[in-house]
């Protein structure tokens, strides 16, 4: 970005082919990817996915080892940091302690030689409510006034892709709901595109248009948040966001609308247009919400899957919710999660009871049943300390 200039608005992201190795393992195995301008885009993902070396490779800390990185139509694959219409809010804030919030905010626009910083610098209080105390030092406020003022810093630049490293982890629960609906207020009002890395499941899709499952260095899934969870399209993206009850069988029948898996003697039905498998072995599952316990066998019906009976064997009171593990014989255990309408379970510990869902809600992977992983962990600290070993060994014996 040239010196005193702003981006106009947000620009779309293209990862095109990127791969990037580390001594030892691999972070990102095969990544393409296009982020629309003016969307907050969320990649989500366990600890050791690519996540967060994406993030790096975006805002230039990391070069790819292979592949290139778009910003709004520019290459910027080699370019510096400083010279990327970028900006990053990371978990830690990273404020300069001796400078008023006021100082802070507008310190970059200072660096930059842009016209009227302070006014600027108010402006972007203003949007994060927190002009009032823009003469405090950051140890004044608050963690989640603190995030906010590390928010309008980055803001205040106008970036045309601001990156969030999980700006939120280090805040309270209450106060982490209620920064994920100001991000994304904030986020529409000034129309850049985010992009924002977590590992956090509902904070993700509290706030983004469009979620990116990673696992292992690839994108696993990617769509609006309520089509990934209500449609997951394997087992990683529908363990990982939220729960979700899985069985494995046979396809024992099909019609125009639906299949039938037989699993271990229980028929379950799932929509077609819902299942990504349609013959031989597949795994089809449901949501623990979505499940309706009965403590007398419930009637055969069109349209409904019912399992059972099974035995009760924890019960675990959650405010809104309560959770039931069911086991049933010859099946994993069911997870049922119930609304709290009434006062109490609506069975104990130990009673006998049917589940049964509409078959409507029910799901297909696309997983084989019996395939081995897309490629093999390497990320462990076992395996760099083994060829690390065999390095060193090696150099010995030449010597």
């Amino acid at each position: 970005m040239a010196s005193g200039t702003f981006a106009e608005s947000g620009a779309d992201l293209e990862l095109v082919g990127i791969k990037k190795r580390f001594p030892g393992f691999t972070a990102i195995e095969h990544l393409d990817l296009t982020i629309p301008a003016g969307s907050f885009f969320a990649l989500l993902g366990p600890s050791g996915c690519g996540k967060t070396t994406t993030l790096r490779l975006v805002a230039g800390l990391e070069d790819p080892t292979e592949g290139s990185i778009l910003i709004g139509g520019k290459d910027v694959t080699h370019l510096k940091p400083f010279q990327r219409q970028v900006n990053t809010v990371f978990q830690s804030y990273a404020l300069f302690p001796h400078m008023t919030v006021l100082d802070n905010v507008a310190f970059g626009l200072r660096r930059r030689k842009i016209e009227d910083p302070v006014a600027k610098a108010h402006e972007a209080l203003v949007l994060v409510e927190l002009d009032h105390l823009a003469a405090r030092k950051p140890q004044q406020l608050s963690g989640g006034q603190q995030q906010r003022v590390a928010l309008a810093r980055a803001i205040v630049n106008r970036p045309a892709l601001l990156l969030l490293d999980e700006p939120l982890g280090a805040l309270d629960l209450k106060l982490r709901r209620q920064m994920q609906l100001e991000l994304k207020s904030i986020q529409e009002e000034v129309g850049l595109t985010f992009v924002h890395v977590t590992h956090d499941q509902e904070e993700a899709m509290t706030m983004a248009d469009t979620v990116a499952v990673m696992n292992k260095g690839e994108i696993e899934q990617l769509g609006a948040p309520q089509d990934l969870y209500e449609l997951p399209r394997t087992a990683f993206v529908a363990n990982f966001l939220g729960q979700s009850n899985l069985f494995t069988g046979h396809v024992a029948s099909t019609t125009s609308n639906s299949i039938t898996v037989d699993v271990e003697g229980a028929k379950i039905t799932v929509p077609t247009k819902r299942a990504q498998r349609h013959k031989g072995e597949v795994t089809v599952g449901i949501r623990p919400e979505k499940l309706h316990l009965h403590k007398d066998e419930p009637k055969k019906a069109a349209g409904i899957n019912s399992i059972g009976p099974g035995r009760i064997i924890d019960v675990s009171f959650s405010g809104v919710s309560t959770q039931y593990t069911v086991a049933v014989p010859g099946l994993d255990n069911l997870t049922v999660f119930q609304q709290n309408t009434t006062f109490g379970p609506i069975a104990e510990e130990g009673s006998e009871v049917w589940a049964s869902w509409d078959v409507d809600h029910g799901f297909g992977l696309e997983d084989d049943p019996g395939a081995a992983p897309r490629f093999p962990a390497d990320t462990d600290t076992a395996t760099i300390a083994v060829q690390k070993r065999r390095a060193l060994k090696s150099e010995l014996e030449e010597a």
